[in-house]
């Protein structure tokens, strides 16, 4: 499944392997030791698939995929592109604490106003708590748009590493 010019949030994707689910981890597993373009973690049936240290940038993201078997001679392939998991904490924290001072500002507010004393400053810091959840939300489009000539290298790597070893 090609994936589209318009990136979605985590793009998924799913493909079929015509082989045993361990031939296919074998085949992204042995890349690890030969392959030193793209850095490869197994764990279990996962692959993680990413750019070196090196080429990652703060946005650079990974394809995590999830090999199950289907039967002894079938298996299937999940994909998932993500953020890097430090970039995607930071940006869950930072929406958390964005939240929270909403809410915490926007009461305060409220009882300010209900109490008829001044409540010009909370209404500013609600207000710019809203500004704030759209700089976030910008920031990761601006991201994610950065890292879409990364996925596309990602995702063709894997295409070609299944191709090679006659997976697909």
């Amino acid at each position: 499944m090609p994936i589209t010019n318009e990136i979605v949030l985590s793009p998924r994707f799913k493909k079929s392997l015509s082989c045993n689910h361990e031939i296919a981890l074998k085949a992204f597993e042995n890349l690890k030791i030969t392959n030193s373009t793209y850095k490869i973690v197994r764990v279990d049936d996962h692959v993680f698939i990413r750019l070196p240290n090196h080429e990652q940038q703060f946005w650079s993201p990974q394809l995590h995929l999830e090999i199950n078997e289907v039967d002894e001679h079938t298996a299937m392939l999940h994909g998932l592109f993500g953020p890097n998991p430090t970039v995607w904490t930071m940006f869950m924290f930072l929406h958390f604490i964005v939240a929270g001072l909403f809410i915490v500002f926007g009461i305060w507010t409220y009882s300010n106003w209900a109490l008829n004393t001044p409540y010009g400053i909370q209404l500013g810091v609600t207000l710019l708590m809203i500004i704030a959840w759209f700089v976030l939300y910008f920031a990761g489009r601006h991201g994610r748009s950065k890292g879409k000539d990364e996925m596309h290298k990602l995702y063709n790597f894997m295409n070609a590493t299944l191709t090679d070893n006659g997976l697909i």
